[in-house]
């Protein structure tokens, strides 16, 4: 089920194509990053996470990992608890797909910006 965009606090906006705890082992969404905008460091816990990227072009940074350029077709994995973040480099927004196995859940989600942590809901805001 297909849900509206909505803005996620990590600075991107996100719409919900599957993300279901009828179906666990995966969820789907579509992110989307406003050119010049960077998304907070975050990681999430025991979720392995692919983009898939769409349109635009970005900067990823993944661990200790030395940033790379990003562009449409290539696909980037983010191993579970890897601190991660995303740079639209380009003049129109950059949006991927996001890949979670096993499916995103807000508990998961880990604010590495702040203090505190994020929980809540499993379902989106």
């Amino acid at each position: 089920m297909t849900h509206g965009e909505y803005y996620f606090e990590e600075g991107c906006f996100i719409t919900e194509l599957h993300n279901s705890a009828d179906d666990p082992a995966v969820s789907v969404a579509r992110a989307r990053v406003e050119p010049g905008h960077t998304t907070r460091w975050h990681c999430l816990e025991a979720i392995q996470e692919r983009y898939v990227m769409v349109e635009g072009s970005g900067l990823v940074e993944i661990g200790g990992e030395a940033p790379r350029v990003v562009l449409p077709g290539e696909v980037v994995q983010i191993p579970p608890g890897c601190r991660q973040r995303i740079t639209n480099t380009g003049s129109r927004d950059l949006l991927f797909l996001v890949v979670c196995t096993p499916r995103f859940t807000l508990t998961a989600y880990r604010d590495l910006e702040t203090t505190g942590t994020r929980q809540g809901n499993a379902e989106r805001p």
